[in-house]
C-alpha cells in the first residue's frame, strides 16, 4: 500500500513537472486556475522553467508559490537539471540572471520570502506540512548556494530604511532569516566577511538583526574568528551591546578568547544602558569558570553600581510629578517603572546564576567579604545578600547571615546604604521580603547586640517601603521578639514598635490586636521594657481619632488585676502600667482650653483622677511600692506634656504632704529614743539655724525600723499612714519635677531644702565603729545610704539653677558626698552580708538582694593570693562591674610600701562602692554641668549685715573623680555597643541597666551631644591634669615618686587624668558617627580639640579638624602617670585615625611611635615601685598589640624584641629587666610571649599566596618575607628551653600549630614554585623551620610526660599539622621531579631538655633495628641534581617519628 501510494505521489508530480506529452484532463483544477491567473509565452526565462519543471510554480499579484513535490525532491531535481544542462557551469549564472530578473519586482520578491503553498490534488486532501521559502529551497542548493546568498544581501539595503510594511513584513528581518539554519554552508569564511561588512555600513536595527542571527548563520570553524570582529565591535559601539552579547553567549569560543572577550565588555561596563544591563551581567555569569569566578565577579561588583543607574530617572520623575500633580502620579512613571524592570531583571540574572552555580554564590559572597571599607560597600551588595539569602541552598544561608553579621559588627555595612537600598528599589526589594524578614529576625536574635540596630532599621524600612500584609508579618514579628524573653532582643523590638506607633500611628493601630498580645508575657519583662509596651499600647489606645479604642477595656482589665495583686512584682507592673496610660490619657490635646483651663473632655479628665486614686491608694501599702509610684509619676511629668489640669491636681497634694511627712522645725532638741545619738548635720544656712526646717531622716528610719520587729499584721494597718525615709529621694524627686513644670524651672518655693540641714547622728561614731552592735551598725549604714542619696537627689534637682550662692551649695553638696562615701566605705569594710536599703525600685528586689561582698569574693581571694596585698585586691576585685576608678586605683594603691601595721589597717577598708553602684540614687545627666563650675565664692554677713568674710568653694579632684566615673558610665551605658548590654540571662545575675533608668529615657544622639557640649571644660580639666604633672616631674627632675609627694592627691589626679581619657574615648568610639547624619556632630567634636590647639580662624576640612585633634591629645604623651592611662590614649589616637578613613595609613607610624614609647617606658607608682599584677599584664598585652598592628614591619618588629629585647631580660637579675624594653621583665615575659606570637600568626596570613605565574623578583620577595617569619618563629620556640613554665608551653603548642597550618597552606606552595630558580632560599627556609618543628615535637613528648591535659588537649592537632608537613615537603619533592630525594626515619621522643624519654626505651628494645630502616635508594645523579634537599631528608626523619608517637 505504501508503495502504491508512492508511486502514485511521484507519477503525480511527474506529470506536472512534464512540459509536453501530458493530456490536459490530468492536470489539477489548480493549474487550470495558474493558467488563468499568468501568461505563459515563448520568451519564458531559464529560472522560470526550471523551477516550474522542478515542482514549483511561481505566482503573481501576491498569491503565494505553489509547491508540488516534497522540498527535498525539488532540490534534486532542480540540482540534476542544472547538472545535466549542456551549459554547466555557465547556467548557473543564468540561472541567478533570471532569479535577479524575477525578484526585481518588489511584490514578486517578497513572494519568494515567504513559505510556498503545497498543491492538493482531489484525491489527496490532507493538510501537509510547513513548506520553505523559495529562496531557502535555492539555498540548500549546494551549487547555487553562495551565488543566492550574494544576490540577497546585494538585494537588503533597497530595504534598509523601509522599516515594518502594512502587511506586517519587515524584509530586512525576513532576508536574514533566509540564512539561519541552513542545512550546509558552502563558504562560511565568505559568509561572515560580507555579513560582517554589512553591518559596518547598515542601520543600527539591521546591525542587531544581523549579529543576532550569526549563531544561527554561521557554522562553528567560523565562530572563534567572527567572536574577534565582535570583540573589537563592542569596543567602538556600545549601542550594539546587547545584540553582540547575545550572540558572544550563543558561540562556541575557548576559554582564553572567552576571557579575553569577557574583560573587554567589563572594560566598557560603566558606559552600558541601564535597560542592558540584565543582558552583560548576564553574559558576564554566564562566561566565567570556577577557577576565575571570584576575580570576575569582585571585578563585576566593582562596577556595577546600581544606585547611580536608578536614582536620576527617579529624581527626574518625582520632578516631573512636583510640576504636574494634577496629570501625574506614582504609577505614571515610566523612567523610574523601567529602571526598576531593569534593576529586577539584573537581579533575577545573578538569582538564576547563583542558583545553579555554586561557585558564582562563593564568588559572591568573597568579594563582599573581601570589602574592608564602609565606603566601598554599595546598593548591590545589599541586593545579593538578599538573592543568596533567598536560594534554598542552606549553606548559602547560613554564610549570608554569618557575612551580614560580620559586616554590620564591624560597622562596614551601615544604615546609609540600607536606606539607599530601600528608597531607590523599594519595588524590586518586595519579592525578597521573607529574607528580608529572616535576616532581620537573625540580627535581632544574634549574642552580639551590636547588630541590633541594624536589624531594627530592616524591620523599619520592610514596614514603610512594602504594603499592607508585609506590615503585618513585620509586626508580627516584632512581637515574637518581645515576646522572646532575651533581654536586648526584647527592647529592640519594643524601641521599634514605639518608633513605629509614633511615626505611623493610623497604620500601626489596625495591628493593635496584634501588640495586645504581649501582655500575656510580661512576666519577665524589665520596668524598662513594661514601660515601653504601655506607652505603645496606650498611645494606640488613646489616640485622638479613637481608632484603637478596642484595646482600651483590656488594658483597664489587665491594670486593675496587677495593682491587686500583693505580688510585688505584679504590683510593679501596675504601678507602671497605669502611670503610662495616665501620660496618654491626660495629655494635653489640640485645640483651645475650657474655662477651667483643661484641654480634655469632663469624662477624660475623671477616668484620669480615678486611675490616679486608685493607684496611689494600691502604693500605699508598702513603701516600696509608694517610692515606685513616686518614681513613675515623676517620670510622667518629665516626659509627658500633660493637661494643664491634670498636672495642678498632680501638684497639689505632692508639696503639702512631703512637708507633712518628712520636713520639721528645727528645736533647741530633739525629742525621743533612737538607737544612736540624734543630731543636726550639714547645715548650709547657717545664719537660719534657729526657726530654720531640717529632713527628719534619723526619727523615721528609726520609726521605720522599729515595726520590723513586729507582727506583720501591724504592718498591714491602712487607718495611719506609714511614712518611711525609703521614698524620701523618690517624693522629693516628684516634688522638684512639680515645681519646676508649674515655675517653669523656678525652684525658690522649694530651695530652703538645698541647704536645710539633716538630723542624723554625729559621724564621729565611726571612729568606734567596731564597738557598735550589729543592729546599730546596720543602723548608721543604712542611715549614711539614704543620706547620700538624699543629696545626690537634690543635686539632681538644683545643678542647673543659675545663682551663684546656689551653685555653690550644689557644689558644698558634692563634697559632701565624696565624704559620706569615704565614711561608708569604712563602715561597709567591717559588715557581713549587709543588704543596703533599696534606692532604685524598678527592678525586681531579688535582683538587688544578693550581697555584693559576701562569701564569693572569699573564694577568689584564696585562689589569688599569698599575702595581704592581695586580698585587698581580692575584696576590691568582688564585682563584677568595678570601674576604671577601681583598677586606677588599686594599680596605685597595690605597689605602695606600707609599714606592717599600716599594711593590716589598710587591708580592711578593701571595700569598692562600686559594687553597691545599684543601691545608690541615679544622677542626671544634667549634673554633669556641674563639672563647669569654677572657683564659686560668697561673703558671709555679720550680726549687722555688713560683709565680713568671704567664703570660697572650688570643685576638689574628689568631686571631678565622682563627676566624671559617673559620667564614664552614662557614655559606657548609652554610646557603647558591647555584648554586656544585652542583659543578664539568668535572673540570679544583678541586671546592668539598674541605675540608669532616667539615661534610657535618652537617645543615644543627646548623650553625645551634651557630651560634645562639655567638651570644652573637659579639655580644661585635662590640661590642668597634664599640667600638674608635668610640673611634679619638672619639681623632683623627672622622678615620679620625689620626696614630699602627697600620694592621695596623686592617686586622684591619675584616676582623673585616666577617666577624662575614657570619657574622650568612649565619647568617640560611639558607632553613630560612622552615620552620614551624625558627622555634624562629630566635625562639632574635632573642632573643639582643634580649637585648643590653635583657634580657627576659617572653616576647615574633617582632614583638617583630624590632624589637628589629633596634634592636640599627641602632646598629653609627655605627663601620662600610668600605663593603663597610656593605653587609654593610644586607643583614642587609634580611634581618631580610624575615623580619617582612607588618610589613617598616615596616622599608623604616629601611633606605633608612640605605642613604642610607653611600651619603652619604665612605669612607676607613687609609692617608688613598678607597677605589677594582673591588669597591668592585660593592659600592656592590649598596648603591646596595637604596637605590633600599627608598625609597618612585624616581622622586624617581633624579631627586634626576642632578638634584642630578650636576650637582655636573660642576663639580668631576677627583678631586672630589659634595658631596650623596660617593661619587658620575668613577670611580663608570658604577655610580651603570647602577644608576639599571636601576631607573627597574623603577619603570615597576610603573605600572599605563592602562583604559578609569578616572576622571579615577586617570588624572590615572598621566599624573603617567609623566611624572616620562619626565623622570628625559630626564636620564639627556642625560647621555651629557658622559659618553660606551663603558660608559656601552652602558648607555644597553640600558636606553633596554627603558624604550621598557615606555612602549610600559603608557603609549600611558594616552594612548589621557586624550588628550581631558588634552590638555596628555599634550603635555608626548610632547615630553620626544621629545628622548630623537632622543638615542637619535644614539647609534645614533654606534654604527655607532664600529664597536663591543659598541654595534651593541643597535642593531637599539632602531631596531625607536623605530620602532613613531611608528606607536603614529598609532594613538592615529586613536583620538581626529585622524589627519590625523599626518605623517612623515625625519631625517638624527648623532653625539653632533648632527653630520650625512657618509657619509650623499654619498648624499643626489640625493634630498635626496624625502626632505624629508611626508605632510601636516590641514586647519585639525584643527589647531584638535588643536593639541596638533604635537609628535607632529615626534616623527613624528624618528623616522620612524630606517626610512630602518635600511636603511643
Amino acid at each position: 500500500m505504501m508503495r502504491k501510494k508512492k508511486r502514485s505521489s511521484v507519477d503525480r508530480t511527474e506529470g506536472i513537472a512534464a512540459p509536453l506529452g501530458v493530456p490536459k484532463e490530468k492536470k489539477s483544477r489548480a493549474s487550470d486556475h495558474s493558467k488563468a491567473t499568468r501568461t505563459t509565452d515563448a520568451s519564458e526565462s531559464l529560472f522560470d522553467q526550471f523551477v516550474r519543471e522542478a515542482g514549483v510554480t511561481l505566482k503573481y499579484n501576491g498569491t503565494a508559490n505553489e509547491i508540488s513535490a516534497d522540498q527535498n525532491v525539488f532540490q534534486k531535481r532542480l540540482q540534476r537539471c542544472l547538472k545535466k544542462n549542456p551549459r554547466y557551469p555557465n547556467v548557473i549564472q543564468e540561472f541567478i540572471t533570471g532569479l535577479e530578473s524575477h525578484i526585481e519586482d518588489a511584490e514578486r520578491f517578497r513572494n519568494s520570502l515567504l513559505p510556498c503553498v503545497p498543491r492538493l490534488s482531489e484525491e489527496d486532501s490532507t493538510s501537509a506540512s510547513y513548506q520553505e521559502t523559495l529562496m531557502r529551497l535555492l539555498l540548500g542548493i549546494e551549487i547555487l548556494q553562495s551565488a543566492v546568498v550574494n544576490t540577497l544581501l546585494e538585494k537588503l539595503p533597497e530595504f534598509m530604511f523601509e522599516g515594518t510594511g502594512e502587511d506586517g513584513l519587515n524584509v530586512p528581518r525576513v532576508i536574514i532569516n533566509q540564512l539561519k539554519w541552513l542545512d550546509r554552508v558552502v563558504d562560511s569564511k565568505d559568509l561572515a566577511s560580507k555579513l560582517m561588512q554589512l553591518v559596518s555600513v547598515a542601520p543600527v536595527e539591521i546591525q542587531r538583526e544581523v549579529i543576532t542571527s550569526l549563531p544561527e548563520i554561521l557554522e562553528d570553524s567560523q565562530h572563534g574568528d567572527i567572536a574577534k570582529e565582535l570583540n573589537s565591535l563592542l569596543q567602538e559601539n556600545t549601542q550594539l551591546t546587547v545584540p553582540i552579547l547575545d550572540a558572544l553567549s550563543s558561540l562556541n569560543l575557548s576559554a582564553m578568547l572567552l576571557a579575553e572577550v569577557r574583560g573587554a565588555v567589563m572594560a566598557t561596563l560603566s558606559a552600558v544602558q541601564l535597560e542592558d544591563l540584565p543582558v552583560v551581567v548576564k553574559f558576564i555569569l554566564h562566561s566565567i569558570s570556577a577557577s576565575d569566578a571570584s576575580e570576575v565577579v569582585s571585578d563585576l561588583r566593582k562596577k556595577l553600581d546600581l544606585g547611580l543607574c536608578v536614582l536620576p530617572p527617579v529624581l527626574q520623575a518625582s520632578q516631573s510629578r512636583t510640576k504636574t500633580k494634577s496629570t501625574a502620579g506614582p504609577s505614571n512613571n515610566p523612567a523610574a517603572s523601567s529602571g526598576q524592570d531593569s534593576i529586577s531583571l539584573i537581579l533575577d540574572v545573578i538569582k538564576s546564576a547563583v542558583r545553579f552555580q555554586k561557585f558564582i554564590s562563593e564568588a559572591w559572597l568573597k568579594a563582599i567579604e573581601n570589602v574592608e571599607d564602609a565606603e566601598d560597600h554599595k546598593v548591590i551588595d545589599l541586593l545579593v545578600l538578599f538573592i543568596l539569602h533567598s536560594t534554598n541552598a542552606n549553606l548559602s544561608r547560613r554564610g549570608v547571615e554569618r557575612l551580614l553579621k560580620v559586616k554590620v559588627r564591624g560597622c562596614l555595612i551601615q544604615e546609609a546604604v540600607l536606606q539607599k537600598t530601600f528608597r531607590g528599589h523599594g519595588q524590586v526589594l518586595r519579592s525578597y521580603f521573607p529574607s528580608i524578614l529572616a535576616l532581620a529576625q537573625n540580627l535581632l536574635r544574634s549574642t552580639d547586640c551590636s547588630v541590633f540596630p541594624f536589624g531594627g532599621h530592616m524591620y523599619k524600612h520592610a514596614f514603610t517601603s512594602f504594603d499592607s500584609y508585609c506590615q503585618q508579618e513585620v509586626v508580627g514579628s516584632l512581637v515574637t521578639h518581645v515576646c522572646s524573653g532575651v533581654a536586648g532582643e526584647v527592647d529592640m523590638a519594643l524601641e521599634l514598635l514605639c518608633e513605629l506607633v509614633a511615626e505611623k500611628t493610623s497604620e500601626m493601630v489596625r495591628y493593635a490586636v496584634l501588640v495586645k498580645g504581649i501582655l500575656d508575657y510580661m512576666d519577665n519583662m524589665s520596668s524598662q521594657q513594661i514601660r515601653r509596651l504601655f506607652h505603645l499600647l496606650s498611645t494606640m489606645a488613646f489616640s485622638q481619632d479613637h481608632q484603637g479604642g478596642h484595646i482600651q477595656d483590656d488594658m483597664h482589665i489587665v491594670i486593675r488585676k496587677q495593682l491587686s495583686s500583693t505580688v510585688p512584682k505584679y504590683k510593679r507592673i501596675g504601678i507602671i502600667g497605669a502611670v503610662m496610660i495616665v501620660g496618654s490619657m491626660g495629655a494635653r490635646r489640640k485645640g483651645k482650653e475650657d474655662t477651667q483651663g483643661s484641654t480634655l473632655p469632663k469624662e477624660t479628665h475623671r477616668q484620669v483622677t480615678t486611675l490616679l486614686e486608685l493607684v496611689r491608694s494600691c502604693s500605699e501599702v508598702s513603701p516600696e511600692a509608694a517610692a515606685l509610684y513616686y518614681d513613675e509619676m515623676a517620670n510622667m511629668v518629665l516626659t509627658s506634656k500633660l493637661d494643664p489640669l491634670v498636672q495642678g491636681w498632680i501638684a497639689k497634694s505632692v508639696l503639702e504632704d512631703f512637708q507633712e511627712d518628712f520636713v520639721v522645725d528645727l528645736g533647741p532638741e530633739i525629742s525621743g529614743s533612737f538607737p544612736l545619738p540624734a543630731s543636726v548635720m550639714y547645715n548650709l544656712d547657717e545664719d537660719e539655724s534657729e526657726g530654720g526646717i531640717a529632713i527628719n531622716l534619723l526619727p523615721l528610719l528609726a520609726g521605720d525600723i522599729s515595726p520590723n520587729v513586729e507582727t506583720t499584721s501591724q504592718r498591714v494597718d491602712k487607718s495611719k499612714k506609714r511614712v518611711s525615709p525609703l521614698y524620701l529621694a523618690s517624693f522629693f524627686r516628684l516634688l522638684r519635677l512639680c515645681e519646676e513644670e508649674q515655675h517653669q524651672g523656678d525652684l525658690e518655693e522649694i530651695d530652703a531644702l538645698l541647704g536645710c540641714p539633716l538630723i542624723l547622728t554625729d559621724m564621729d561614731v565611726i571612729e568606734k565603729f567596731d564597738s557598735l552592735s550589729k543592729t546599730e551598725k546596720e543602723f548608721l549604714c543604712s542611715l549614711l545610704f539614704y543620706t547620700i542619696n538624699w543629696f545626690r537627689e537634690v543635686v539632681n534637682a538644683f545643678c542647673q539653677q543659675k545663682d551663684p550662692e546656689m551653685k555653690m551649695k550644689v557644689v558644698t553638696r558634692l563634697q559632701n558626698i565624696t565624704y559620706l562615701q569615704t565614711l561608708l566605705e569604712r563602715s561597709l569594710a567591717a559588715m557581713q552580708n549587709f543588704v543596703p536599703p533599696l534606692a532604685n525600685f524598678d527592678c525586681d528586689n531579688a535582683e538587688m538582694l544578693v550581697p555584693p561582698s559576701s562569701a564569693a569574693p572569699s573564694k577568689k581571694g584564696k585562689k589569688e593570693s599569698t599575702g595581704k596585698k592581695r586580698k585587698v585586691r581580692a575584696n576590691k576585685n568582688s564585682s563584677g562591674d568595678a570601674s576604671q576608678l577601681e583598677e586606677v586605683a588599686e594599680a596605685e594603691e597595690s605597689q605602695q610600701e606600707l609599714p606592717e601595721k599600716e599594711k593590716e589597717k589598710e587591708s580592711r577598708p578593701g571595700i569598692s562602692l562600686s559594687s553597691y553602684r545599684p543601691f545608690f540614687r541615679e544622677l542626671d545627666m544634667e549634673v554633669l554641668s556641674v563639672i563647669q563650675c569654677g572657683l564659686l565664692s560668697r561673703s558671709l554677713l555679720d550680726t549687722e549685715m555688713n560683709s565680713e568674710t568671704r567664703e570660697e568653694v572650688q570643685l576638689g579632684p574628689a568631686e571631678l573623680v565622682f563627676l566624671l566615673e559617673d559620667m564614664w558610665r552614662k557614655l559606657e551605658f548609652s554610646l557603647s555597643a558591647s555584648t554586656a548590654k544585652k542583659g543578664p540571662f539568668f535572673k540570679g545575675k544583678v541586671d546592668r541597666t539598674v541605675g540608669f533608668s532616667h539615661l534610657q529615657q535618652k537617645r543615644p544622639r543627646e548623650v553625645a551631644t551634651y557630651c560634645i557640649e562639655l567638651l570644652p571644660t573637659l579639655c580644661t580639666h585635662l590640661e590642668n591634669c597634664h599640667n600638674h604633672f608635668q610640673t611634679l616631674l619638672s619639681d623632683n627632675q623627672g622622678v615620679v615618686d620625689g620626696p614630699g609627694l602627697d600620694v592621695k592627691e596623686h592617686q586622684l589626679m591619675s584616676t582623673a587624668y585616666n577617666l577624662l581619657l575614657q570619657v574622650f574615648l568612649t565619647n568617640f568610639s560611639w558607632l553613630g558617627f560612622t552615620q552620614p547624619e551624625q558627622r555634624s556632630l562629630l566635625t562639632t567634636a574635632l573642632g573643639v580639640l582643634a580649637s585648643r590647639l590653635s583657634p580657627q580662624d576659617e572653616e576647615l576640612s574633617l582632614d583638617q579638624l583630624l590632624r589637628r585633634s589629633y596634634e592636640y591629645l599627641l602632646n598629653f604623651r609627655s605627663s601620662i602617670p600610668s600605663l593603663s592611662t597610656a593605653l587609654v590614649l593610644t586607643q583614642l589616637l587609634t580611634i581618631l585615625a580610624q575615623v580619617a578613613g582612607s588618610t589613617q595609613s598616615s596616622y599608623r607610624e604616629q601611633t606605633a611611635t608612640l605605642a613604642r614609647q610607653f611600651l619603652c617606658q619604665e612605669w612607676v607608682t607613687a609609692s617608688g615601685e613598678k607597677e605589677r599584677g594582673n591588669k597591668h599584664n592585660d593592659t600592656l598585652h592590649s598596648l603591646l598589640s596595637i604596637y605590633l598592628n600599627h608598625i609597618d614591619d612585624v616581622l622586624k618588629a617581633v624579631e627586634e624584641i626576642a632578638g634584642q629585647g630578650i636576650p637582655e631580660l636573660m642576663n639580668t637579675s631576677k627583678d631586672g629587666s630589659s634595658t631596650t624594653w623596660p617593661t619587658l621583665n620575668r613577670q611580663t615575659f608570658l604577655v610580651y610571649y603570647k602577644c608576639m606570637m599571636a601576631e607573627l600568626e597574623k603577619a603570615v596570613h597576610k603573605i600572599p599566596p605563592g602562583k604559578q605565574q609569578d616572576n622571579n623578583e615577586v617570588q624572590s620577595e615572598k621566599l624573603l618575607t617567609w623566611n624572616l617569619a620562619v626565623r622570628d618563629f625559630h626564636i620564639l620556640i627556642n625560647l621555651v628551653k629557658v622559659f618553660d613554665s606551663r603558660p608559656v608551653l601552652n602558648a607555644c603548642l597553640k600558636y606553633g600549630r596554627l603558624f604550621l597550618e598557615c606555612f602549610l597552606k600559603l608557603g609549600m606552595p611558594l616552594l612548589d614554585y621557586s624550588f628550581k630558580k631558588h634552590k638555596e632560599d628555599v634550603q635555608g627556609l626548610l632547615k630553620t623551620i626544621q629545628l622548630s618543628t623537632r622543638q615542637l615535637h619535644h614539647m609534645c613528648g614533654h606534654s604527655k610526660i607532664c600529664q597536663d591535659t591543659g598541654l595534651t588537649n593541643h597535642v593531637p592537632a599539632l602531631k596531625k599539622s607536623l605530620e602532613l608537613f613531611v608528606y607536603r615537603v614529598k609532594a613538592m619533592l615529586t613536583l620538581n621531579h626529585c622524589q627519590e630525594a625523599f626518605w623517612l626515619g623515625n625519631l625517638k621522643n624527648r623532653d625539653l631538655k632533648g632527653e630520650e624519654i625512657l618509657s619509650q626505651r623499654s619498648q624499643e628494645t626489640d625493634e630498635d633495628e626496624d625502626e632505624e630502616e629508611h626508605e632510601q635508594d636516590q641514586s647519585e645523579q639525584a643527589e647531584s641534581d638535588c643536593d639541596n634537599r638533604e635537609t628535607v631528608n632529615k626534616q623527613g626523619a624528624e618528623d616522620e617519628e612524630e606517626a610512630s608517637e602518635e600511636s603511643d
